[in-house]
């Protein structure tokens, strides 16, 4: 994260940050690193950049932490409005088209994964800060995301199943915190699924999994 010099407060403070979605058969696997950074100075080492928007929709930020506290709160509310009016789940398409409208609306200094599942398979989407939506089966987004893309270039599949999903997103979190000076400090994930909906693993969890890689 870096700060904004004009407000040098917390909400100013922003994410240079890694963060990464991505499709499996069956769900998709989301994730974050909890570095915060204001220029060279680690500002916050257990920074959320992972939220739960709905039981089967993540969101996933980089920017102004102000700015996605509050964009994180106003779809998980619109999400579930929506839900309460129509009777069913908003799908992952309607929720990244939300997001982008409500970017175009009020611009915000974001960048964001809008990833789920709902009943037209497993999707990510990537939504841009002036609110450009644009859906693909993995994406990377924040400052990590060249080292992240070197492993998800040469390691995803087309069909992978959760673990080995799993494992790919974790060693991509892995490399970015290695070369990227604004992101590290560990990391959340989350596997979304049909039968399941969000479930984030537990510390001890992504412990054991990255010991295992």
């Amino acid at each position: 994260m870096a700060v904004n010099k004009m407000h040098a407060t917390t909400d100013a403070v922003k994410t240079g940050t890694s963060t990464i979605g991505i499709t499996f058969d069956g769900g998709v696997v989301v994730g974050a690193d909890h570095r915060a950074t204001m220029g060279h100075f680690i500002a916050n080492k257990s920074v959320q950049k992972l939220f739960q928007i709905s039981n089967s929709i993540a969101l996933t930020t980089a920017g102004l932490v102000g700015h996605a506290q509050s964009l994180s709160r106003t779809l998980a509310a619109e999400l579930k409005l929506y839900e309460l009016k129509e009777g069913n789940a908003m799908t992952v398409k309607g929720a990244a088209t939300l997001t982008a409208n409500i970017l175009v609306g009020r611009p915000h200094y974001v960048q964001l994964l809008i990833v789920g599942v709902d009943s037209s398979g497993s999707s990510v989407y990537s939504i841009d800060s002036a609110g450009g939506s644009i859906p693909d089966v993995y994406c990377a987004t924040g400052s990590g995301s060249p080292y992240m893309y070197g492993v998800l270039e040469d390691q995803f599949k087309e069909g992978m199943d959760e673990k080995s999903a799993l494992k790919v997103a974790a060693k991509a979190l892995l490399a970015s915190a290695q070369r990227d000076a604004a992101s590290g400090n560990g990391m959340d994930l989350a596997v979304i699924t049909a039968e399941k909906g969000f479930q984030q693993l537990s510390v001890e969890q992504v412990d054991n999994l990255l010991s295992s890689l």
